[in-house]
């Protein structure tokens, strides 16, 4: 009735009411436009020739409303819908357990299939194509829908909150800046410090190494705290930075509210965690995926997460049966589902550290938290067998191998991953995985919402259909604050979701998002008034298919009947199938989402498409986005070094990490040129000599081998490099793999940051000598 109510009262008044993700357009409600940040205030005291007569007064500042609650929003990485034990999965989140009892917890809240997407839209929301987010910001293309440039018009939560009153703070994955901006030469408008954010402690990336981090201090680079061997963990790290924040504003501004975003890159690849967890998942997968699934079914329904009629849905074609494989495989196969389940339960563990700490401070009660325990489905990146160690040109090495390694699983010698069977394993009773747009394994994550002064209902299950861009919403209701119609002097688009306080003491009330569309790297889909229809064109795990995209069929789900999608009736209601075609074109079109394969084309450069790059000591921390690429191409190195009487040890150049690049740097008075592909030594060339006191000149000249009939603009595997000094021949070597290169390292001059590009140093292994200048000239 509630919501009958509502719909006649907007009716009454001639509003063209906007229900979240229907149109786009503005409700023609007639209320005086906000604007932000808000006006400076007129100067409130007396000024007067006489200076008795003059009374000062500062300008009041900008205050949250009375009551307002601190908001905590909680992001998890790469989680399956039925991962937790929340949801019925079978690794253990007690945390996570602890909050739903506490508050409400959501079994049909939908996300982007893809982190960069789900990111923009929560933070926004808007739809992902709206902020410039239809795929992730490394692969980001030149139309407005995938150029990764966050649009002024769509102020985020945190700009919102902030020039509302509100502390504001992001800790741990940053996705949602372009890869070409994330340099010391920025700009920094699109960081998370110039979208909202007071303060940011994390990395800018879609993933990151969890022992060397490329960190971030707001906009400066900085190094851990501490090392691998002495216990450092980033999801660690991060905790203890949000709660050393949340003790700074408390020590200065007690009364005001805070704005805190909390995302972990646990649970993405590489699963990386402490053996400590790892040990108490010992043989708990030994039964496989299959029958952790069935089993983890069963749990649904007892723990009522999922409808009593819903259905659990068959494994696909393209996975195999756990019985199938052999004892081998198995072993090696469940010991990865242990190591990513131990990464989840320690994310849940610092989650808790969190929660804790504002509990401690007496704050619980009007803090509203919003836990996300996934950003997309379980990634079934991993393929069938999952990967750890590689050999020098990527191929994982013989099962057999591996297993007798597996030991090292979760540690920093591997960027590992689970078999693909294991994502599918943990979005039960869905199909689809992480990047599926088309079905709700890749859709479908577990939410919960707490807020102790105002969630009565304890515990409780809200079914209702929400998305992603319901969240901003929720959050400014709760806040008291209206979405602003201006901010920083730009008009902005409307809010395309809605908030679900409507939720807390209404259950059973139909659902305010009754339109959805779902788009990722070629999957579509759209959700209208309980109705799904998709299109697959692919599955991370399998090669695409024949006749492209564009020729696979579409497939029709009346999913308020059919929770799991375990029935397909495109042939039984094609006019249905038809009509939310005809939908998903209007949406895509409106939401920028076209063109919907397009190549993404080459990516801006902070200095252009330059062929000589100039370096000069104690450059460091440089990604690999913002320079024209080196690996993989002819080029050749210039350094001028000056060494003292004493000699000198250290690393001229580094790029990269011990999982792919290359160093140039001196061991015991020698000039070394080493290359490192998947952990592997790829060659090694060594000058002959010693470098006397003095200035030297030092040439490497490196010539890729790029093997007959390959594509053009193929990268080289192996080559050859050569090394002069002073004009004096040093030797020639061959390399295995010269394309060694690492996603989560950086170049470095004077320096080897992070993970050391060879095992014979170890970080940071500074030149204790003087770098002039170092060149590199492209070829």
């Amino acid at each position: 009735m509630r919501g009958l109510w509502k719909l006649a009262v907007v009716a009454a008044a001639g509003w063209s009411f906007f229900l979240g993700g229907c149109s786009g357009r503005k409700s023609s409600h007639s209320t005086e436009q906000q604007i932000l940040p808000k006006p400076d205030p007129q100067f409130q005291g007396v000024i007067s020739a006489d200076s008795a007569k003059s009374r000062a007064a500062f300008p009041e500042e900008v205050t949250a409303r009375q009551g307002a609650p601190n908001v905590v929003l909680i992001l998890v990485d790469d989680v399956g819908f039925s991962a937790t034990s929340t949801f019925g999965g079978a690794i253990q989140t007690p945390n996570f357990d602890r909050l739903a009892s506490n508050g409400l917890r959501y079994n049909n809240f939908h996300v982007n299939s893809l982190c960069s997407p789900t990111r923009a839209a929560l933070l926004s929301g808007r739809n992902n194509h709206q902020v410039g987010f239809g795929t992730v910001a490394e692969a980001a293309s030149g139309f407005p829908g995938y150029n990764s440039l966050w649009p002024k018009n769509a102020a985020s939560v945190a700009e919102v909150l902030k020039d509302n009153g509100y502390s504001t703070a992001a800790f741990g994955k940053w996705h949602n800046t372009p890869v070409w901006q994330v340099s010391p030469a920025g700009p920094f408008d699109r960081w998370p410090t110039g979208l909202g954010f007071q303060h940011f402690y994390g990395f800018l990336a879609g993933y990151d190494n969890q022992y060397y981090p490329r960190l971030f201090r707001d906009t400066v680079p900085v190094e851990p705290p501490h090392t691998p061997e002495q216990g450092y963990s980033l999801t660690t790290d991060m905790t203890d930075e949000a709660i050393r924040w949340l003790h700074q504003v408390d020590a200065v501004a007690p009364q005001k509210p805070f704005f805190l975003y909390y995302a972990p890159g646990a649970t993405h690849t590489p699963h990386q965690v402490p053996k400590s967890w790892i040990a108490k998942y010992k043989g708990r997968f030994d039964a496989g995926w299959d029958e952790i699934r069935k089993e983890t079914f069963e749990r649904q329904k007892k723990l009522g997460i999922i409808p009593a009629n819903a259905e659990l849905t068959p494994r696909p074609a393209g996975l195999l049966a756990w019985d199938s494989l052999p004892s081998d495989e198995k072993k090696l196969l469940a010991h990865q589902a242990e190591v990513y389940a131990a990464f989840t339960e320690q994310t849940d563990y610092e989650i808790g550290r969190l929660l804790q700490e504002i509990h401690d401070s007496g704050r619980a009660d009007n803090t509203l938290v919003v836990e996300i325990f996934g950003d997309n489905g379980a990634s079934a990146e991993g393929g069938p067998d999952g990967y750890d160690a590689k050999d020098v040109q990527g191929k994982p090495l013989p099962i057999k191998q591996r297993l007798a390694g597996s030991d090292a699983d979760g540690n920093e010698l591997y960027m590992n991953h689970f078999a693909a069977a294991w994502a599918w394993a943990l979005s039960t009773p869905f199909q689809g995985t992480k990047m599926d747009a088309s079905h709700l394994g890749g859709t479908t994550d577990p939410m919960i919402i707490s807020w102790p002064t105002r969630i009565h209902d304890k515990g409780g299950l809200r079914t209702q259909f929400q998305h992603v861009t319901d969240i901003a919403p929720t959050i400014y209701e709760a806040a008291g604050v209206k979405a602003p119609d201006v901010v920083n002097g730009t008009e902005q688009i409307p809010l395309e979701g809605s908030s679900l306080l409507y939720t807390f003491d209404h259950p059973n009330e139909p659902s305010n998002h009754p339109l959805q569309y779902f788009a990722t790297v070629g999957n579509l889909a759209i959700y209208k008034d309980g109705w799904w229809a998709g299109r697959r064109a692919w599955s991370s795990w399998e090669p695409a298919p024949p006749g492209g995209a564009d020729k696979q069929p579409w497939e029709l789900y009346h999913v308020s009947e059919d929770y799991s999608q375990a029935h397909n009736l495109a042939e039984k209601y094609p006019e249905k199938l038809k009509e939310l075609q005809k939908l998903f074109e209007q949406e895509a079109t409106r939401n920028d989402v076209y063109p919907i394969f397009q190549s993404s084309g080459k990516q801006p450069l902070p200095g252009g498409d330059r062929k000589l790059l100039v370096f000069r000591d104690g450059v460091e921390r440089l990604p690999n986005a913002v320079l024209p690429h080196i690996v993989g191409h002819s080029y050749i190195l210039t350094a001028d070094v000056e060494i003292p009487a004493s000699g000198a040890t250290g690393v001229i150049l580094a790029q990269g990490s011990r999982y792919g690049g290359f160093t140039l740097y001196l061991e015991s008075g020698h000039v070394v040129y080493e290359v490192n592909a998947f952990g592997n030594r790829a060659g090694r060339l060594v000058s002959q000599g010693p470098l006397k006191p003095g200035k030297a000149h030092i040439v490497l000249k490196v010539e890729p081998q790029i093997a007959a009939g390959s594509p053009v603009g193929s990268l080289a595997k192996s080559g050859t490099a050569q090394l002069t000094i002073n004009d004096t021949d040093q030797g020639k070597a061959s390399f295995d793999n010269i394309n060694g290169s690492s996603y989560t390292e950086t170049l470095d001059v004077g320096s080897d940051l992070g993970s050391a590009v060879s095992t014979a140093y170890h970080s940071p292994n500074r030149f204790t000598g003087k770098i002039d200048q170092v060149t590199v000239q492209l070829q």
